[in-house]
């Protein structure tokens, strides 16, 4: 099973957009507030957010479109 965090921080807009578009696609997902982890700040050095890693490798800092998310998923 494919394991998806979006990494995010308060008030992120594009992280809500990236939420929308997992729900559509049915991929369950976990919600990390990166300014709460700084761990995983540190280690995926996220520089825009959303952060989204998938099976521990961050694939997108920032909102991907929906067919480059669904390629990664796949």
């Amino acid at each position: 099973m494919t394991k998806v965090q979006i990494l995010t921080t308060p008030g992120c807009t594009g992280c809500k957009r990236v939420e929308k578009m997992l729900d559509e696609m049915k991929v369950k997902y976990e919600i990390v507030d990166i300014t709460k982890n700084f761990g995983l700040l540190k280690k995926y050095q996220v520089m825009t957010a959303p952060g989204i890693v998938i099976d521990g490798k961050l694939e997108f800092s920032g909102v991907p479109s929906k067919e480059e998310l669904k390629k990664k998923l796949k």
